[in-house]
């Protein structure tokens, strides 16, 4: 199947040579040269502009959007909307708020557009593991589509989870998850690693992961990390969030569900990136004042 994709950064550009690797035809479409001259080596045909790109495909032509989400993502997709043609298809495959993409969809549908969201999960290891996708669309569209999809994920790793919007908002919930589960495993390793034991880390985590009812991808990864560093002395405690942990929250707050666990998840993500916070000194000065407590200057 032939497709174009714009947006060839570490997962884009490892989606592309998973789409050759399965026999697609890709024209792919970077603001790098660099990124562009890669995507040419694994087979694809680089274009140097978005008219490029949308010139270079058959109708009725279904682009990927790999781009940042937010302002990015807005940008491309609405110069693409300028330059595809009635009957043509937008995906979006980054970490797209889904509310964004019912707006898109309908502004697209004016010009007799489509619009599919994937939510798209497996980072730079989808590349040979395949990723995980969560599609939202038009039930035609996003089926004839599924060559593509099929292409990119593992065995049973796609699924068509609705209407438009329903693919990202899966993912974002996903994410939302992935931020209470890595939240749990640090808890739990830090208090080890304050153990009158003198417990061996790595070897626990890689422990866990035999049988283990906590066993995972995401402590596969811990104990690859605490292998190659056991005291993660190259890292500060600085910890970015990417917006999806927010949206699910907010979403929480919205619904009135409780989501007490991925909330502090969040809220401790925030914490990691303050340093000698105003409301840590007030505590302080605050213990100091009713009980006079010592302080540090």
């Amino acid at each position: 199947m032939q497709i174009g994709f714009v947006g060839l950064g570490r997962m884009g550009g490892n989606m592309v040579t998973r789409l050759q690797r399965g026999g697609h035809q890709v024209v792919a479409f970077d603001r790098a040269e660099a990124a562009r001259e890669a995507a040419e080596q694994s087979g694809a045909r680089g274009a140097g502009s978005l008219e490029a790109l949308v010139a270079a495909l058959t109708p009725p032509r279904a682009v990927w959007v790999m781009v940042p989400a937010g302002a990015p993502t807005e940008q491309t997709i609405e110069e693409l909307a300028g330059t595809l043609a009635p009957g043509d298809t937008v995906i979006d495959g980054g970490n797209t708020r889904w509310t964004d993409d019912i707006r898109r969809a309908q502004a697209l549908k004016t010009r007799g557009l489509h619009y599919v969201d994937a939510g798209t999960s497996g980072g730079i290891w989808g590349l040979e593991n395949g990723y995980c996708l969560m599609v939202g669309g038009e039930k035609d569209v996003v089926a004839r589509l599924t060559p593509i999809f099929t292409t990119l994920a593992p065995p049973d790793g796609f699924l068509h989870t609705g209407g438009v919007g329903s693919g990202h908002y899966v993912k974002m919930i996903h994410n939302g998850i992935e931020y209470a589960m890595m939240q749990a495993y640090a808890e739990g390793f830090e208090l080890m690693s304050e153990s009158e034991y003198g417990l061996e880390l790595p070897k626990i985590a890689h422990l866990w992961n035999q049988g283990s009812v906590v066993r995972s991808w995401l402590l596969e990864l811990t104990a690859s990390a605490l292998a190659a560093d056991p005291k993660l002395a190259n890292l500060k405690a600085y910890v970015e969030d990417s917006g999806e942990g927010r949206w699910t929250v907010e979403d929480a707050v919205a619904k009135a569900v409780p989501a007490p666990t991925i909330t502090a998840a969040l809220f401790a993500r925030f914490r990691s990136r303050r340093d000698n916070s105003y409301a840590d000194r007030l505590l302080a000065a605050l213990r100091n004042a009713f009980g006079g407590h010592a302080v540090r200057r």
